[in-house]
């Protein structure tokens, strides 16, 4: 007798793909880091928790920068400033244009409380002519900040996928990019590099991109890696971009998933050598409290491993709104 709802025969192909766009999620593929955490996650995330994330809740947040507002000098053509504002966030200034990356100046992202202040006031920046955004999480990708920089005047460029996030912002323009994708933006090259990551901001948009940018101008060549963990790629990028400052995470290692998305501090000095940059500005530690290692950990770890490889002429660790002025001519 047959069945009063019959059901329809499965196709294979598209079960089967649905279920390979599903595992592809938690699975790690090539340079793209999966879901799933890695044996003691649990005991991870009570440190996290208990050491961490809690502990931020009741500390007082630190102030940095300066009580006046900074002051931007117009810039020669050989010199280049760069401004580490926290977290992975940069103004970069050259004598064409002004570049913001990763802006991020929320005091909380989610439940978690910002260790330290930005290193600049927002509404002390100068004229922002161009936005980079590496990836789309949270601590990369604020449209709270977004929405207090963008004014219909700036060109903005994002990893493949991520467009969609920044919609009825009003930019000028948007543009995509996916690895050793370039634009040219005024006098300057912008170029999109790989990373050792992951790029999404939910669980189901995995597909996001995620990398790092080269600003390329006439007289400096700017790398910003983006969040990565370290891999072979580093040495691919110095061969193709001969990198003058490098800026390089080195927090964040101590995943409570336990999953590589991170470099610790020696990996970024490795990194750093595999570039073959002239010298490298350190990133993202002491901003927000997301992984487990204590938030002045990766600074001690990076001053020894700096004198390991003596290459402490080599290394600026400004303080966040310190302006590091530099030139090519020097």
């Amino acid at each position: 007798m047959p069945e009063d709802n019959p059901q329809p025969p499965a196709n294979p192909t598209t079960d089967g793909a649905a279920k390979k766009k599903i595992g592809s999620r938690f699975r790690t593929e090539g340079r793209r880091v999966g879901l799933v955490p890695q044996k003691g996650w649990a005991r991870r995330n009570y440190q996290y928790l208990s050491g961490s994330l809690l502990p931020a809740l009741v500390q007082p947040r630190e102030a940095t920068g300066t009580l006046e507002p900074p002051v931007f000098r117009p810039l020669e053509a050989d010199e280049i400033e760069v401004v580490w504002i926290g977290h992975a966030s940069f103004l970069v200034r050259t004598a064409t244009f002004n570049a913001l990356i990763d802006p991020v100046w929320a005091k909380w992202m989610g439940p978690l409380k910002r260790h330290r202040d930005p290193g600049i006031d927002i509404e002390h920046l100068p004229p922002i002519d161009l936005v980079l955004i590496t990836h789309a999480h949270f601590d990369h990708l604020c449209r709270v900040t977004l929405k207090q920089i963008v004014d219909g005047s700036q060109t903005v460029i994002v990893p493949k996928g991520v467009g969609k996030v920044l919609k009825r912002l009003p930019y000028d323009s948007i543009h995509e990019m996916s690895d050793w994708e370039s634009i040219t933006y005024k006098n300057s090259e912008i170029h999109f590099t790989p990373a050792h990551h992951w790029g999404a901001r939910y669980l189901h948009d995995t597909h996001k991109g995620f990398g790092g940018y080269v600003i390329n101008t006439p007289e400096h060549k700017v790398y910003h890696s983006g969040d990565s963990a370290y891999f072979d790629g580093f040495s691919e990028i110095g061969k193709r971009h001969q990198i003058d400052t490098a800026l390089l995470p080195i927090g964040a290692y101590d995943c409570p998933s336990g999953r590589e998305v991170h470099m610790n501090p020696e990996e970024a000095v490795q990194a750093f050598l595999d570039l073959g940059a002239r010298r490298m500005i350190p990133m993202h530690h002491a901003t927000f409290p997301i992984s487990n290692e204590h938030r002045a950990e990766p600074m001690i770890r990076l001053r020894n491993a700096i004198m390991d490889h003596a290459i402490d002429d080599r290394v600026v660790a400004p303080g966040e709104g310190e302006p590091v002025i530099l030139s090519s001519r020097v």
